[in-house]
C-alpha cells in the first residue's frame, strides 16, 4: 500500500482548465471516491495520477513523484483501469491479463511462472478462467469489463485507480468488484 498526496494539480485540455488547484491526500489502504457531475475532472484527476496526461502541481505516490520516475516504475506504483479502456480484439482474455505483469519483466523477456500463477489466481478470482483462451473481441462488455479488472489487478500495484469499474457488470459481478 502507498499513499497518495496531490498537491495543487491543475490540467488543461486546449487551454480550457478540466481541474484546477486541486490538493487532497490519501493515507496508505484507504479508499476513496471521486463524485460530482459529468465533466467535473474527476477521471482527468485520475489520468494524473496515473501519468496518462500532462498537468502542473505535484503528484506523490509514496515517496515517488509521478513526473520524475520512469514509467515502468509508475506502474508497479500505481493501476489504472480507464473508463474506455483499449483492448485489442483478437489477444485473449489470458494474453491480455498477462499484459498486467510487464512491468517486472525484463526487456526481450517471457513472463515468468511466478507471472502466470499470479495472472492464473486472478482470472479465478473474477471468475474468467473459463475464457481465458477467448478473444477479447469475443466477450460481453461485462465479461470485457472483468478483463480490464483483472489485468489491473494482476500488475500488483500498490495503488488501485478505478474510473467506473463497474458500469458494465451485472450486480452479482459489481459486488465481486468492490469486494
Amino acid at each position: 500500500m502507498s499513499s497518495v498526496s496531490v498537491d495543487q494539480l491543475s490540467v488543461s485540455y486546449n487551454g480550457k482548465p478540466a481541474v484546477h488547484d486541486l490538493s487532497v491526500r490519501v493515507g496508505e489502504g484507504s479508499w476513496v471516491t471521486l463524485i460530482g457531475p459529468n465533466g467535473a475532472g474527476k477521471t482527468t484527476v485520475l489520468r494524473a495520477i496515473a501519468g496518462v496526461v500532462e498537468y502542473s502541481g505535484r503528484i506523490m505516490v509514496g515517496r515517488d513523484m509521478v513526473g520524475s520516475i520512469r514509467r515502468r516504475q509508475l506502474a508497479q506504483l500505481v493501476a489504472y483501469v480507464p473508463q474506455r479502456p483499449v483492448m485489442p480484439a483478437s489477444a485473449t482474455v489470458m494474453d491480455y491479463v498477462l499484459m498486467g505483469r510487464n512491468p517486472y519483466i525484463a526487456y526481450f523477456a517471457t513472463e515468468s511462472k511466478e507471472d502466470i500463477e499470479v495472472v492464473t489466481k486472478v482470472l479465478h478470482r473474477l471468475e474468467l478462467t473459463a475464457l481465458a483462451r477467448r478473444p477479447l473481441g469475443s466477450l460481453s462488455g461485462g465479461e470485457a469489463q472483468r478483463a480490464v479488472l483483472a489485468r489491473a489487478l494482476a500488475q500488483q500495484a500498490p495503488v488501485l485507480l478505478l474510473d467506473e469499474p463497474t458500469s458494465a457488470l451485472d450486480v452479482g459481478h459489481q459486488q465481486q468488484v468492490l469486494e
